[in-house]
């Protein structure tokens, strides 16, 4: 009898990577180099003057940088009350807008994923709003929210209730103004929420389903774990727009009643365009700069730690 000898098939080697062909990178960063450009020249460059300025008593009545200060900028900035202040309004906006902007687009773009055919018109009527350009939207909430003819008065008036002055008096001023701010720019986080849900596969759902899992554990169990990512990003977002807010309140109050409602970068151009110091203004930006990145960190660093944990 012929004994046959199967050979055994060798292991193939894993292949070596292909060598990448010289000048591929230069190539890429031809392409770069345009926005490179552009960037450094538009954004990297004037936050570099901007730097050096704060440092001279510079003025936009006189030329050149000016005469050399050192710290006494910086030092008049941290002991100023008005600066403080403007600060202070700048973070009570953000956690005015922040929560609401978060949640009610989340709860939003959970009703609009769950319609059938009519999904588009509730994309187009929250998105709608978020293309409105910003001196629009301060008149139209303006004109909403004028005392005795605006819309607001008319109608607390009618059932009853004596309307407040609603951006003439420092208690409202601001609240007022987070409520225009939250129906101005809902339609972006909506946007993003839902194109996160769509990315979720249905077969998570329809076997939570038959699993005898209802809506609101569907809910808790699926989607919000699986929106972590983009509940981080809208939070960073809207945190950093909130920040820098200065459109609507300049245009709406104009900082006031009483400087209640002047954040930061109110404050910045009026010491730089109104008292000319834009030497002590870049002070103020480096200072508001530097605020905006602690802000920014750690209200990352909350939102992934609750993200790990759940």
């Amino acid at each position: 009898m012929t004994t046959q000898t199967i050979a055994r098939p060798e292991t193939a080697e894993p292949a070596a990577p292909t060598p990448r062909p010289r000048g591929q990178g230069r190539e890429a960063w031809w392409f770069l180099a345009p926005f490179l450009v552009l960037y450094a020249l538009f954004v990297i460059g004037p936050m570099l003057y901007a730097l050096v300025m704060s440092f001279f008593n510079s003025s936009l009545v006189r030329g050149g940088l000016g005469k050399f200060l050192g710290l006494r900028n910086y030092a008049e900035a941290l002991s100023s009350d008005a600066f403080w202040s403007s600060l202070w309004h700048t973070i009570w906006f953000t956690i005015l807008t922040t929560p609401p902007l978060v949640v009610l687009a989340f709860v939003f773009a959970l009703l609009a994923d769950r319609m059938g055919r009519s999904r588009w018109f509730f994309r187009f009527a929250f998105f709608a709003p978020y293309v409105v350009p910003s001196a629009v939207m301060a008149l139209i909430w303006t004109w909403i929210y004028t005392p005795a003819i605006g819309l607001a008065s008319d109608w607390l008036t009618r059932i009853g209730v004596t309307p407040p002055d609603w951006l003439g008096d420092p208690k409202w001023a601001m609240i007022s103004i987070a409520v225009a701010t939250v129906w101005w720019t809902l339609g972006f986080n909506f946007v993003l929420y839902l194109a996160g849900m769509q990315d979720i596969p249905r077969d998570l759902y329809e076997s939570a389903s038959i699993d005898g899992a209802g809506p609101w554990r569907q809910i808790t169990g699926i989607t919000i774990p699986m929106l972590g990512r983009t509940t981080t990003l809208v939070a960073v977002l809207q945190v950093i727009a909130s920040l820098k807010i200065f459109d609507q309140i300049f245009i709406m109050t104009q900082g006031g009643p009483d400087f209640s409602t002047r954040p930061a970068l109110e404050y910045l151009y009026d010491v730089s365009f109104t008292d000319l110091r834009t030497g002590y203004g870049a002070a103020v930006s480096m200072l508001f700069f530097v605020v905006v990145l602690i802000v920014s960190f750690v209200w990352l660093s909350i939102v992934r730690r609750q993200e790990r944990s759940a």
